[in-house]
């Protein structure tokens, strides 16, 4: 939650314009509609974040590098989805849980944000690296490297994320509480054009580059590929998690430019901004829900993927639930409990996880 238009950190009273700006429509139509929209995305995200969690650490048992960044992506996700609960309270009766709490959870939102990013990159490059080097990456691609460069990302998360801590606060405008960021009035443009543009930079700009430049040198070589239903399938995925990524979060980073530099566009003005604020609303939730869609097609996309999926099921819920069930009694698939070679995956990697 970066500024007073998005979602749940808005002010009653916007005073960069002319004249004091009445916000009480906007927060009314966010009391009305974020909760709901968090819930389901809390719901969703949740069950499905935790089923690849639960899926990798007990099926595939973090075998690969890639095994490394799906961990990591997914417990990023479950950073940013964790805090939700707190902003649909918010959104309904203001800010009541202090000054230390509101620190805590925009933190968390923001690490789990950047992380999130940062392991999309990562995975990225390691599908690059697997079918386009396939040689040098049976070097590269280990798990000690993946557990590194895991925890080098996060620290760059929590640094990246470490503005936004420092200036959001707590404190009572009117009759409620707001948690919202609030810069030094002698470098308020300054910082809030700042995290903008980092915002823009880090969780667009930069993530499609490298999508860019990776996923072509991917399709190249799939393209010389004889194998054409693996070949299908990867560029399948390929593109989904290209298409997805742009489709969910680009919206918000534009609301959020236009929101920042209302006065370069013509948009300074009461109703302007009113509009701008219902906008970033909507889109910052649609962004949210990228995270309910990581599981799918980072992980339920692909065919291995589902196989351990369903052994899972059948070994640590099915089991109990019928244990009468002859179906659910029979071993797991020889293909399954064989899937991985001394190439750390990359078959796996190539054919869509």
């Amino acid at each position: 939650m970066d500024y007073e238009t998005t979602s749940p950190m808005y002010y009653d009273m916007d005073y960069s314009a002319s004249e004091p700006c009445q916000k009480l429509d906007v927060r009314q139509i966010a009391a009305r509609l974020l909760p709901p929209l968090y819930s389901l995305v809390f719901i969703f995200g949740f069950v499905g974040n935790m089923l690849v969690v639960l899926t990798l650490v007990n099926c595939k048992k973090l075998k690969s590098m890639t095994d490394i960044y799906l961990l990591n992506l997914t417990i990023s996700d479950l950073l940013f989805l964790l805090t939700l609960p707190f902003w649909t309270h918010y959104a309904t009766n203001g800010w009541v849980f202090g000054n230390s709490a509101c620190k805590l959870f925009t933190g968390l939102y923001h690490t789990g944000y950047f992380g999130g990013i940062f392991f999309i990159i990562l995975l990225t490059i390691d599908r690059y690296l697997a079918i386009v080097h396939a040689v040098f990456a049976l070097k590269a691609r280990t798990v000690t490297f993946g557990v590194v460069t895991s925890g080098v990302s996060w620290v760059v998360a929590g640094l990246v994320s470490l503005p936004g801590i420092i200036f959001t606060r707590s404190q009572k405008e009117g009759l409620r509480y707001t948690c919202s960021p609030h810069f030094p009035s002698s470098q308020y443009h300054f910082w809030k054009n700042f995290q903008t543009l980092k915002i823009t930079i880090l969780g667009l700009v930069l993530p499609l580059l490298v999508m860019v430049i990776c996923y072509s040198g991917i399709l190249k070589t799939l393209l010389r590929c004889r194998n054409e239903k693996k070949k299908h399938k990867a560029v399948r995925l390929i593109f989904a998690i290209m298409i997805v990524y742009f489709l969910f979060w680009a919206p918000y980073n534009i609301v959020l430019a236009l929101t920042t530099f209302q006065e370069l566009f013509g948009l300074d003005n009461c109703n302007s901004s009113n509009r701008l604020d219902q906008a970033m609303q909507v889109t910052e939730t649609l962004g949210m829900t990228h995270c309910c869609i990581n599981p799918i097609i980072y992980a339920f996309v692909g065919e291995k993927f589902r196989n351990y999926l369903l052994v899972f099921f059948r070994k640590h819920i099915a089991k109990r639930l019928c244990k009468y069930c002859p179906s659910f009694q029979l071993e797991a698939p020889e293909r399954v409990n064989s899937v991985f070679t001394r190439s750390t995956g990359e078959q796996e990697i190539s054919t869509g996880l």
